[in-house]
């Protein structure tokens, strides 16, 4: 059995005073062949009771699918829910074959079952708040996908809560969030815990069954804290291991979240305006208590103020990288389709020539476009004197991209091309420099849409490490011809003019917004050039 001991400041289940409990929710009572309670029963699914796979108690629904047409498989009933309280709905289903999946309805259509998952109980989970009290449906519906032969059987079992065991809802008046966690092989060695700045455990789980998905509802006063999570044998939970991942998710922001780690995975977090996160300022959503104390200042004053801000971040290692990109590193902008945002092989007025799937196509080896993944460090790390940390699993600089087209880049200095050796997929260029930017040598120019993103990440190196950049110039000779040795204005005059103009002509966008909170997350610092990005003129000028 899974042992889970929560000890919050806040009680996590104070209020009985409302409750949406499912009736027959344990699929223990039937009526004519039909689970009774359950109204809504579609045409392309048919019920049938079970003693031979249950979850719990004397019996579960096996659910026939037996059609592609999603609209056909619905399967619910009506609860009442009051204005404002949280609820937590959850159910167990069970695969046979692997060709269809499940997704939970809570007044509407929420998360998805992993149909791979055969012949062993997973949890689907949601947390509902309502904002009008009254009737929603609650249920499942099914959808088929690779293999699915016109016909499978889904057993579904202790949908909660429910009548039959009294659940209430999650009372939470200060941060509602929970832990999902899929576990993968050897569940019995991952194991998870919170903390508050005392080290004292406030939340922690272990016990878990193997290749599960789980949902543990949390509630915490504003305060700093350290989620870590435990692989006893040291190989993660992910990827030879089985396909485990988790995340933890608070006010509907993902916190942390990953897959494949070693022994051990901590993020540091924030909840409410309280100080922490690395900085010295505030929670993610309030910039001006962040950079409170860079208020008022410009020039080389205005970039150490935000040096003291962002420096001493919480530097999460070099193998953390793929399970930020995972997270973190997905195409929701252009073609929306979930795969890794690569910005050498990204076209953002067509489609792409290839595509990369997360965890699955990371690097490895590769012999042209299309074979894998890799982590470019944009500034790159001969310029910092090699794998030294924190430059080195620094985020905020550090972008996923086509392993061969990494590989063409090396370390050469970003620029604008005259004359190509050397042409990616989506356009990016190798080549020998165009004359008018004042360098003469090859450098390496991404496509337009990505000039921006380049350019503030080196605006946020050269403040973020202002205390030793003046120290790299001789590390290299691109290194040499980008930087100038000093720690304020740090850049050679073309440098900085170029990034100045990448800047201004390709402004911050969503993508970068969403990115800079997923990297404060994850490392507890910020960019302050995309939160503010008059920054950067305020600092070096027009």
């Amino acid at each position: 059995m899974k042992k889970v001991a929560l000890i919050l400041c806040a009680t996590l289940f104070a209020s009985h005073t409302a409750y949406a409990n499912v009736e027959n929710g344990s699929f223990e009572n039937w009526t004519a062949g039909a689970p009774a309670s359950w109204t809504t029963i579609d045409s392309g699914i048919s019920l049938t009771q079970s003693a031979s796979q249950v979850k719990s108690g004397n019996s579960s629904a096996a659910i026939s699918v037996n059609t592609g047409s999603q609209g056909s498989t619905d399967f619910r009933q009506s609860v009442n829910v009051v204005a404002g309280q949280p609820y937590s709905a959850s159910v167990w289903v069970r695969h046979t074959e692997g060709g269809v999946k499940a997704r939970l309805y809570v007044n509407g259509y929420r998360g998805y079952s992993t149909a791979s998952l055969v012949n062993q109980w997973q949890q689907l989970s949601y947390s509902y708040t309502p904002s009008a009290s009254g009737s929603i449906e609650v249920g499942l519906r099914f959808y088929d996908g690779a293999g699915f032969d016109g016909s499978e059987i889904v057993y579904v079992d202790d949908f909660e809560p429910n009548s039959d065991n009294g659940f209430a809802p999650i009372a939470c008046n200060t941060n509602s969030g929970s832990f999902e966690l899929v576990t993968d092989n050897y569940a019995s060695e991952t194991s998870w815990q919170i903390t508050n700045s005392q080290s004292v455990v406030l939340a922690s789980g272990s016990g878990y069954a193997n290749n599960t998905r789980y949902s543990e509802p949390l509630c915490l006063d504003d305060a700093s804290y350290v989620f870590t999570i435990d692989d006893t044998y040291g190989d993660g939970i992910c990827c030879n291991v089985g396909m485990g991942e988790y995340s933890l998710v608070f006010n509907g922001v993902t916190l942390a979240s990953g897959s494949d780690f070693a022994s051990r995975e901590s993020s540091s977090f924030t909840l409410g305006t309280t100080s922490g996160g690395g900085g010295n300022g505030g929670g993610s959503g309030d910039l001006s208590a962040y950079y409170a104390s860079a208020q008022g200042l410009t020039g080389y004053s205005l970039k150490s103020s935000l040096y003291n801000i962002i420096k001493g971040h919480a530097s999460q290692g070099y193998g953390a990288l793929w399970t930020f990109y995972n997270a973190n590193g997905r195409d929701h902008y252009y073609e929306n389709d979930g795969s890794i945002l690569d910005i050498y092989s990204e076209n953002p007025s067509g489609s792409e020539s290839y595509t990369y799937t997360a965890v699955s196509d990371q690097c490895g080896n590769y012999s042209g476009e299309g074979n894998c993944y890799n982590r470019e460090h944009s500034f790159p790390r001969s310029w910092f004197g090699g794998a030294v940390e924190p430059m080195n699993s620094d985020v905020h600089h550090i972008f996923a991209t086509d392993g061969y087209v990494n590989s063409k880049r090396g370390s050469y200095p970003f620029g604008v091309v005259g004359s190509a050796t050397f042409t990616s997929t989506n356009g990016s260029r190798l080549g020998s420099a165009n004359v008018g930017i004042g360098f003469t040598g090859t450098v390496f120019e991404p496509i337009d849409e990505f000039k921006g993103d380049i350019a503030r990440a080196y605006f946020y190196m050269a403040t973020r490490y202002q205390n030793v950049i003046g120290g790299w110039q001789g590390n290299s000779t691109s290194s040499n011809a980008v930087l100038d040795g000093s720690s304020d204005h740090v850049f050679e005059n073309w440098t900085l003019n170029l990034l100045k103009s990448w800047h201004q002509q390709d402004p911050v966008s969503q993508k970068e917004l969403d990115r800079n909170e997923a990297a404060y997350s994850h490392q507890g610092n910020r960019n302050p050039f995309i939160d503010y990005p008059q920054f950067v003129s305020e600092i070096w000028g027009q």
